[in-house]
Parts: structure tokens; sequence; C-alpha cells
């Protein structure tokens, strides 16, 4: 973003925290920061609300603030006719939420980013709205100057009679979430209709569900994984669902969503075959993906799935983790001014920077032989299987392996010293959450022992400086934990807190995980129709406080802490747990009928419900349990759940406890409420659990 101009000092958003809003610091916009410094100027002046929500690696949020927040003109209508509020939709999700969903009602059209919303001065309810606006009229979009002419006259004319609309909009609101019915029990039928929606929407030929654009959704991906596990010792195992989830993992792994060179996942695909991305790498993402790449992996020994997560650990550990070992959230897609630049390459360059042999096997392998894919460039792509360029070559595969990874090696190197994007370096407790989860499921599946340690480093800075008071903070900006928590941040650390106990116990970091759940349900659960709202009880008060239920980019928060609540429900034997899990399944089950696919995370807490996790605990001399825990963690077993409690441990809740160690170790297979009988060496445990 273009700095502040001599005549003009920064604007308000200078003294914020959020590198997204600092972006904004130099325009010539009164912007402000949401607050009610900002509500209070709207109350006084009658003056609408313009409230623009981006975020700091969003492309677009950049042309629009290129083409009309850095234009004189332009912020001159702005601060003339509107208050001007800028929001960080990784900071405020709720208010992102709510005003994604006001602009589909009003719009009837899916919302995005920059999303831009005109507000009544007085209650913030929506009247109009849209995302980006383009600087000069085209594409059938009115020139953002026009528009701003536009809606602030109608408002000054039609104030009053707006004044209905927007009230109905936000009864809407609340009503999207209707209680739910008089279903006896919950069952297996959103399980079967999500299957079969997810084979009609599955393309066939480049993987994913659905044409361009393309998202990833690894809770789909899970889903159809789990599937197949559920029938992989049936007469006829659901071998569609394993190719489906398969296939998807294979043309992401080879095309250009994935970083070829440094690892990592960009955000979504713009085309159908997964080839040109936007180039923004998001946190969130890279977390999810881990896991599912770490899952396929262990599931069916493919190298290339296991290689992407290698290389996405790679990414992590290299270029988002912090001093203090949590992650920031996300790279842009611009640098110098363009998507994707950091990215790109020139053929003929490469021909000069690579050594020959090295550069026919990288142009067989990427693509180079190939005309270009972007913009009169080459963005690299996995076209040709390696063993095929060996014999084409006439060389071995182990030969042709080594000069790939030379060139890879050298490419790196030349692109580290261009202009790198810019690093968002906010603290998302929610996102880090879904890293550490990652890193849980990459670290048996690599044999790297750094996973694990960077997941607890994550964990312990996200309890030093996020957890205050007996509550989590959302976001930590610039060295200051700042934001209270939401729905997503309780729900997705619990879980990757219970992830983590798996790999190795921690007494103090399962009573961690128990405090997390009782804040869930003492400030966030709906007692009266079930589910979780995404904003705590005392959380600033909104014009409506949503309860999401379906799967967007993450998976929803209903979902998780309701399958959270069923692994501690059980592991612990607590049942208001489990009741306050089959209250939030019963609320989202017309939902999960109705849109199976969307609710694919909450369709992994219903299997869970009906049929609760194998629980294995494993107590005695560490070494000994920790080798049987490395034999179970080499098998795909995703409804199995693993503590291996060294003998000696403190801390331990009743029904662990009972659970006694004994000298040559021993281990308890639980089902539900129903325990085995001590089982004493592996063995024993092998055919129980068979």
């Amino acid at each position: 973003m273009t700095a502040a101009t001599p005549q003009r000092p920064p604007n308000r958003l200078a003294r914020t925290a959020s590198p997204y809003l600092r972006q904004h610091a130099g325009n010539p916009v009164d912007w402000h920061p949401w607050g009610e410094e900002a509500l209070e100027l709207a109350r006084r002046s009658g003056r609408p609300i313009l409230l623009s929500i981006g975020y700091a690696a969003c492309h677009w949020c950049h042309v629009m603030a290129h083409e009309s927040f850095e234009d004189p003109a332009t912020a001159a209508l702005m601060n003339e006719l509107f208050v001007n509020i800028k929001v960080d939709r990784e900071e405020r999700p709720d208010l992102d939420r709510i005003y994604q969903i006001a602009h589909q009602m009003i719009t009837g059209r899916g919302g995005g980013w920059p999303l831009t919303m005109f507000l009544m001065h007085d209650d913030q309810r929506p009247f109009f709205g849209g995302t980006y606006f383009p600087g000069e009229a085209r594409h059938g979009l009115p020139a953002f100057r026009d528009l701003l002419r536009s809606v602030a006259a109608h408002y000054r004319q039609h104030s009053e009679a707006l004044r209905a609309p927007a009230a109905a909009l936000t009864a809407a609101l609340a009503d999207l979430n209707p209680p739910p019915g008089t279903l006896a029990s919950l069952d297996a039928e959103p399980l079967r209709a999500a299957r079969a929606e997810h084979e009609r929407s599955f393309d066939a030929d480049w993987g994913g569900f659905g044409g361009a654009p393309k998202f990833p959704h690894p809770p789909s991906i899970a889903r159809l994984l789990r599937d197949w596990y559920a029938s992989a010792h049936a007469d006829a195992p659901d071998l569609q669902a394993l190719y489906m989830a398969t296939l998807t993992l294979t043309r992401m792994a080879e095309g250009g969503l994935f970083d070829q060179l440094g690892g990592g996942f960009c955000r979504y695909s713009v085309d159908e075959r997964w080839e040109i991305p936007h180039f923004e790498k998001m946190l969130y993402d890279n977390g999810q993906l881990l896991q599912v790449y770490a899952e396929a992996a262990l599931a069916t020994g493919e190298a290339l799935f296991r290689n992407a997560a290698t290389h996405t650990v790679d990414w992590l550990l290299g270029e988002m983790r912090g001093a203090d070992g949590a992650f920031h959230s996300s790279l842009d897609a611009d640098s110098e001014g363009h998507e994707g630049r950091y990215y790109v390459w020139d053929r003929d360059a490469l021909r000069t920077l690579l050594a020959a042999d090295d550069y026919a096997v990288a142009a067989a392998c990427y693509g180079l032989d190939r005309p270009p894919n972007f913009e009169g460039t080459w963005h690299l792509t996995a076209r040709r299987p390696l063993q095929s360029v060996a014999g084409e070559l006439g060389i071995e595969e182990s030969q042709a392996r080594a000069r790939l990874e030379s060139a890879r090696s050298r490419l790196l190197a030349e692109r580290a010293r261009r202009v790198r994007p810019g690093l968002d370096d906010k603290i998302l407790t929610a996102w880090n959450a879904l890293a550490i989860r990652g890193l849980v499921a990459a670290a048996d599946v690599l044999g790297r022992p750094e996973c694990l340690a960077a997941a607890e480093a994550a964990l312990d800075a996200l309890r030093a400086h996020h957890w205050r008071g007996g509550r989590l903070l959302a976001a930590r900006p610039a060295g200051a934990s700042a934001l209270p928590a939401y729905l997503d941040d309780y729900a997705f650390l619990a879980a990757a807190v219970l992830d983590l106990q798996t790999l190795r116990f921690r007494s103090d970091e399962l009573a961690f995980a128990v405090e997390l759940a009782e804040v869930l349900l003492a400030q966030f659960e709906d007692r009266a129709d079930g589910g979780f709202y995404f904003t705590a009880a005392d959380h600033e008060p909104l014009i409506c406080r949503p309860k999401v239920l379906g799967d967007d980019a993450q998976p929803a928060g209903n979902a998780i802490a309701a399958g959270v609540l069923v692994r501690l429900g059980y592991l612990l034997g607590e049942p208001r747990y489990l009741a306050a899990a089959e209250r939030a399944l019963r609320a989202a089950w017309a939902a999960m009928l109705k849109y199976p696919t969307a609710h694919a995370a909450t369709l992994q807490a219903l299997e869970e419900f009906l049929l609760p996790p194998q629980i294995v605990i494993l107590r005695g001399p560490a070494d000994t349990i920790e080798t049987w825990r490395r034999q179970l963690a080499a098998v795909y077993a995703p409804h199995r759940l693993v503590l291996a409690i060294p003998a000696g441990v403190s801390g331990l809740p009743a029904a662990l406890e009972s659970k006694v160690a004994l000298p040559g170790g021993v281990a308890y297979v639980c089902r539900g409420t129903t325990c085995s009988e001590p089982l004493r060496d592996f063995a024993a445990l092998a055919r129980a659990l068979a």
C-alpha cells in the first residue's frame, strides 16, 4: 500500500494493531476502526455508515484500495457523505459473519472480500451492499464514486422508508437457526445423504466438488476417507469414496494451488484444474490441509501425499512461525503491486539460471515445455511423473530426482532474493489451533519430532499470552493480546489440546481442555434450542448473535465443539458434555439433512456420537507404552483415541486415575461407557482392537 502523503498525517488506523488496518493508515479516507467513537459519530451526524471489511492478504481488497481509497476525489466523497469504518475480518469474524449473510440476503449473491456495506446511522442495520466496486464503471458495476453519491442521496431522501426492510432483514438474521424439531433420536441419515451428494458434485477429471473457482474443503475430504474406512472390512468396501478423496488430494498437490518449490497451499484455484490460484497463503487452510494430507498418507501410503505434508511443514516452520512459537496469519497474494509476482517465472531466465541437465528435468516436470499459464509467465505445476521424465531422458529415476531437487534448490534460492509478499503477523487463536492439529497429525506419519516440538511451542504461546483470567483472547496483533475470543477459538483449541495428548500426555493440558469446554457451556451454549452461539454471552451487543452451523473455509465451530464434547464426555465419563453435544447435533439436524456436504465437520461429530470412539488408555513404564503407542499410530484409525499415560503422572481425573499402571505396561480399551479388562501385553491389545 502507498505510504501517507506529506500533506496529510496518517488517519486513525495508524494507531491500531491490525496489519490490515495499518495498510490503510495513509489513505485520505477518514477511516475509523469499529468502536463506540465511530458509532456515536454516525448517530450524532446522521450520516450512514460505510463499512469496509477485508484482510491483509486479499488481492481485490488491494485493488479497491488503490483505485478508490487512495484517490483524493473518492476519499473526499466518502468523508463528506459517510462515517467510514474499516474492519479486519480476521480480528472481527463476528462482524464479518453478520454482514456477509446480510449481503447475501440483500443481493441474492454470495459475498466475499472486500465486503462493502452501507448501514443505518443509528442502529448499524444494513440497507445496501456489495463486494468490490471499481474506480471506474466496468463489468456491469458502477464507478464507486457514482455509487457513493446515489446511496447517500437515497438515504437522505428515504431513510425512514429504509427502516422497515432493514428491520425485517435483521429479524431474518435472527431466524436463521429455527428451534430443533421433535426428532425422536439421531441416526445416520445425514451421513448417507452427504456420501451421495459428494458423488453427485464430484469432478471425476480434476477432483474436488463443483466447478471453478475451486476451494480445497478439507472436511469433505476427511469425510470421504472416513466413509471408506467405515466400509474397509465389509464385503464391498466403498472404494469410490477413497477414489474421490485421493484424486482430489492428488490433483491439488500436482497443481498450482500447491507451491511446488516452497510448500504450502494457496487459498483457492480460479480454474477447475487447480492450476492458477489466488496466491495468498492462509494459516487456516494449511493447518487443515496438513492434517488431511498426513491422514491420507497414513491411510494409503501414497508418497505424493507424504511429500505435500512434508513441504507444508517446511513452509509452516520456515516462514510462518513467530519468535515465541505461535504462527502468523497469512502471506499476501501480491508483491511489488502485482498478484503472484513472487511465485511465477520467465522461461528464458530459468534456462540461464539452471544447469542444462537440471533444466531438462525441471522443464518437463514443472510444465515449462508448455505454453505460459499466467499472464505470459509460468506458474509451476507438477505436469509429468518423474519416472516418465527419466525414461524419456534415458536416465535413472534416482538421477532425475537428484536433478529436480538441484533445480528446486536453485530456484528457491533465486526466489528468496525477490521482494517477498507481505506477512500479516497477527497471532489468531483459532488458526493456530488448526495448525497445531495439522502438526500433531503429521508428527508420527512423517517421523519428524520437530512437528511435536512446534505444536507444543504454539500451545505454550497461546496459553501464556491468550489465556487471561479463565478466558481466551482471539488475537494478538503487534505483541499485545486483545479482543475476546469467539466460539471457534475455544472449540478449535480444545480439539488441538486433546489431539496433542495422543502424542504425549500432560495432565495440566487435559485440565486446560476441560476449562475450555466449561467456558463453551457457560458462555456460548444455547441451552434452550441447542448448539453454540459464535459470540460469548458477555460479548459486545451486535444486530444479531449468530449461531454458525455450516462449514465455510474453516470447519463450523459448532461441529468441533460437539466433537470435542463427545470425546471428552466419554474419556472423562462426563454426561453433561455428552448431553450438550447431543443438543448441538439436534440443533443442526435440519441443516445437515438439507445441505449435508456443507456440514461435513458436523457429520464427524454425529458419527462419533452414534458410534462412540474407541478410547485406548495405555499405562505403565514410559518407554514400554510409547512403543505400544507408536505401533497403534502406524495404522489409520480415525475413530480411535490413544492416550499413553506413564506411571507416576499426577493430577489425573478420576476416570483416568482408575486405569491403574502396571510394571510391564497395561492397556484398557473403552467404547462408550464400557471398558475392557486390563490387557497385559501388546498382542492382547492388538487382538482386542481387531
